[in-house]
């Protein structure tokens, strides 16, 4: 695996958090420089953190499974791919306004990165640069949070469901270019 490949999963997994944080600059009540900060800075470092636990839980079971690993990895992102799409697909939004919220942050910066776990086995199964790895997923998460919450406050809920669509469909991109072997 390559930057190429660490970089494309990155942009991935952010597109969770850069929807919710297109959501939440388009409903935020209060729109202020270190709530949007706080809120990107807890998407990049909840998504940052979860490879690193999966990649733990990898690596002390996934011996048993070496020579399936390129196809798990496929399972894997083809899985959270298909999730993001219908997801995104399903979901109903209502045009309330919310005010900034540390538990609700917190909460939406461990449901964005729910699917950075199963990564993380993933990274640890095709033997990808760990720490390099988290550090770009939690750069790029950051930096897609951040722009997000001023996207949503401009252009309100229209990218929504877009981006999560986009992001579902890079992982499933990224899982056949693992299993080919591109």
């Amino acid at each position: 695996m390559n930057l190429v490949n660490i970089f494309t999963i990155a942009i991935g997994l952010s597109m969770d958090a850069f929807s919710v944080s297109i959501t939440e600059g388009a409903v935020a009540k209060i729109f202020k420089k270190r709530y949007i900060l706080l809120l990107a800075f807890l998407f990049g470092a909840f998504q940052a953190f979860m490879p690193l636990i999966g990649w733990g839980i990898g690596k002390l079971t996934f011996s048993y499974f070496e020579k399936y690993n390129k196809f798990i990895a496929l399972l894997i992102l083809l899985f959270l791919g298909l999730k993001m799409i219908f997801d995104a697909i399903r979901k109903d939004d209502k045009d309330i306004k919310r005010t900034p919220n540390l538990k609700r942050m917190i909460l939406l910066a461990i449901a964005t990165s729910i699917d950075a776990l199963a990564v993380g086995f993933t990274l640890g199964a095709l033997e990808m640069p760990v720490i390099t790895s988290v550090l770009i997923i939690g750069a790029v998460t950051f930096s897609f949070s951040l722009a997000g919450v001023y996207i949503g406050k401009i252009l309100g809920l229209f990218l929504k469901d877009k981006a999560e669509i986009f992001g579902g469909i890079v992982l499933i991109l990224v899982g056949i270019k693992i299993f080919v072997g591109f």
